[in-house]
């Protein structure tokens, strides 16, 4: 199968990992891959992620799922807005409030991969990757 879209792909392996109530989830790495997991770990969506070394010259990233103590899963829902066949961009004044600043939305930017707040704060838009609620 050839991935056209590797964020898709990621963020489909996070929700079903947190379907099935998986502690962690493992992916083929990339930098834009580990950009968007720093920022859903900053913003508390999940507990951790590290790189793994396989005998591939890729490489894991490997995200470890939070739950809350009653076992509910942090992440409620998370989906991906721009797709390699339809790029959605936003200025800063565009970008969008998710579940009005309880979810995140993930952007990237002339200044790296940030969170829309972020964005927002150093004024700048860019590419509305996912967002995560």
């Amino acid at each position: 199968m050839s991935m056209t879209d590797p964020i898709a792909d990621m963020l489909t392996r996070i929700r079903n990992g947190i379907q099935s109530h998986h502690d962690r989830v493992d992916l083929p790495t990339s930098k834009l891959k580990v950009e968007v997991a720093r920022i859903l770990k900053n913003e508390g969506f999940i507990s951790n992620y590290k790189l793994v070394e396989s005998d591939g010259k890729q490489g894991t990233l490997r995200v470890y799922l939070k739950y809350s103590e009653d076992g509910e899963p942090v992440i409620h829902g998370i989906e991906r807005i721009s797709r390699p066949g339809r790029r959605v961009y936003r200025n800063k004044q565009e970008i969008p409030r998710v579940l009005g600043g309880l979810g995140l939305a993930i952007v990237s930017t002339s200044k790296g991969v940030l969170s829309g707040a972020d964005a927002v704060k150093n004024g700048v838009g860019g590419e509305v990757l996912c967002q995560v609620w």
